[in-house]
Parts: structure tokens; sequence; C-alpha cells
């Protein structure tokens, strides 16, 4: 972080998995995986990014007013969702390395190639408690 750089908060508000990260159970899903790396990346170059999984944190999706008004009118079909500094700014699927880091304001290069295809979500094993 820049001295006297404001650091933006986001928020990952993610469906419900049967642990708190999702890799779990034996088809561990590579987005899941991705994002467990990109965020343990982002902790140790000092930048937190908060996680929440509807299943353990159940409390965070409710009082947080976008998120929850997102819920009541999208339903948890359309999670993950991304929220940054308070605003919802991605819907239905996890933010790519380019978009961690472009809406960070962290160095282009920090979260490795910026070549990625970015993927759904749909084939966590924990999706519907099959862990």
């Amino acid at each position: 972080m820049k001295e006297g750089n404001f650091m933006k908060t986001m928020q990952i508000f993610e469906p419900a998995m049967c642990c708190s990260t999702g890799l779990c159970g034996v088809g561990v899903d590579p987005e899941l995986l991705r994002i467990s790396t990109v965020l343990d990346t982002l902790k140790k170059h000092g930048v937190t990014v908060d996680r929440f999984n509807l299943n353990s944190a159940p409390m965070e999706f409710v009082n947080n007013k976008v998120v929850n008004d997102f819920i009541n009118d999208k339903g948890p079909d359309g999670l993950p969702v991304t929220v940054m500094d308070g605003k919802i700014v991605l819907t239905g699927k996890y933010p790519t390395n380019a978009e961690f880091t472009e809406w960070l304001g962290l160095p282009a290069d920090l979260l490795g190639k910026p070549v990625e295809k970015a993927q759904s979500s749909d084939s966590c094993c924990c999706k519907g408690g099959c862990c």
C-alpha cells in the first residue's frame, strides 16, 4: 500500500458451502481454489478481502443492506456477490485477477499472469450439501 492512499474495502458474499472456502470434498472447483489463492496472496501483501459464506456467516448477509436487498430480489442463486466500499460491483461470479488488482489499486502483476478465464462457480461439490 502506498502511504496516504485510502485502501478500498472489498467483501465477497458466497453461496452456502460445506466449509468456509468451498475447498472440501473430492471434486474441488478450480475457481474456488483460485479465489483462495488470490485472497491468500493479497493477505500476504497486507490487503484484506472479507469473505462470507451463507452457511457459516448468515448474519453478514442479513446485516449488509445491499446484499440483503440483492438476495431478497434475486435469491441466493445470484451469488457470489462482490461488494466494494458498500456497493455491489459484480454478481454471479468471482472477480478475475485483473479485476482484483484494478479495483483494489494494486500492481497488475501482483497476482501473476493477467490472462485468465473466468469460470462459473456452479460446479462446487458443496452446492446442495453433497459434501
